[in-house]
């Protein structure tokens, strides 16, 4: 088996390298520096493996490049700007794909303009496969099905300030710009309050203060869940810091980050679902080391999707694969789920 990693010399990139690598499947190393591919291939302990050159603007030498492998995990954001390509080519080359997109506007068009072309080629694309957007949205279709008539769904990110990298800086930042959505009467109109009261995060004994944020999980949870309204929030001192990224300072962040501070960080995705009744449920995701959990997830995405089983077309985690299943193969990298009832 033969996994595509676009953007392979970039730190999420080389991260799926490795996992493939640990996985016992072959990788190819996609990307527009050959220089910089192989020294990725060369960290990542694969001297030997296949480097393909292939810019945005050569969509012949991109298809290509994808044309003889079983999926394409692509890494190389902002996906705003650089995403769609990647797509195409795929789509084009007959191969399924997979990115970690948390950027919720990109999200959307994907969504709703290339699931047409997939089925038509007969692969399907599942965007957003990061610690945010592919944990948050499985765990909302488990807490979503606790409740009978679901009149609104929240999602939260309630990880503690800490490390980012570069490629992270410049997405959150162009997300924060963009301002948030919320999903209403079927429709994604612009996030006109600061956010839901304060929260208690699983784990912690006083509720933090939440701020409306462009997740994932708006664009994703209402593909599958039948619904009023999703909203999503962040931690509001995690939303201060994003806000205060200028490009200055985008660009003067790191472009990796040190094992050490990596597994020192914790993230964790919450949902809650409220009834039109009354009824309310909880759910919540958590690990550490959330660069490395997205290589995990982003690698095993693409696995199942080449082993069979998920419909054509462009759909959300949750349509693409069983929500309990794949949390449960994230268990051992020390990754816990839960869902419950709170009346």
């Amino acid at each position: 088996m033969r996994i595509a990693v676009h953007g392979a010399s970039g730190f999420t990139g080389g991260l799926a390298v490795a996992e493939l690598v640990r996985r016992g499947i072959e990788p190819v190393l996609v990307g527009r520096n050959a220089d910089r591919l192989r020294a990725a291939a060369v960290a990542s302990g694969v001297p030997d493996a296949e480097v393909r050159v292939a810019g945005l603007d050569d969509s012949v030498a991109l298809t290509a490049a994808f044309a003889d492998c079983v999926a394409v995990v692509n890494c190389a954001g902002p996906f705003t700007r650089w995403g769609e390509p990647v797509v195409r080519a795929a789509i084009a080359a007959g191969r399924h794909y997979v990115d970690t997109t948390g950027e919720q506007r990109y999200l959307h068009r994907i969504l709703t303009e290339f699931g047409k072309d997939a089925e038509e080629a007969g692969v399907t694309v599942v965007p957003a496969m990061a610690d945010d957007g592919g944990p948050g949205d499985l765990i909302a279709a488990l807490t979503a099905s606790r409740v009978p008539e679901v009149a609104e769904v929240v999602i939260a990110d309630l990880r503690l300030p800490g490390s980012a990298s570069r490629g992270t800086a410049r997405s959150m930042a162009s997300v924060f710009e963009e301002g948030p959505w919320e999903f209403v009467d079927g429709e994604w109109i612009a996030a006109t309050e600061p956010g839901p009261e304060p929260i208690v995060p699983p784990g912690e004994a006083v509720a933090v203060p939440v701020s409306a944020f462009a997740l994932p999980g708006v664009v994703t949870i209402p593909r599958h869940v039948r619904t009023r309204r999703v909203r999503s929030a962040i931690r509001t001192e995690v939303a201060a810091l994003f806000s205060a990224l200028t490009s200055d300072i985008v660009e003067s962040i790191p472009e990796s980050i040190a094992r050490d501070a990596r597994q020192a960080g914790r993230w964790l995705m919450m949902a809650e679902a409220i009834g039109t009744d009354g009824r309310r449920a909880r759910g919540w995701v958590a690990g550490s080391d959330g660069y490395r959990l997205t290589a995990v997830i982003a690698v095993e995405a693409a696995r199942r999707l080449a082993a069979g089983g998920a419909p054509a077309g462009a759909l959300a985690p949750a349509e693409a694969f069983d929500a309990a299943d794949f949390l449960d193969f994230l268990t051992p990298e020390a990754v816990t789920w839960q869902v419950e009832d709170l009346r």
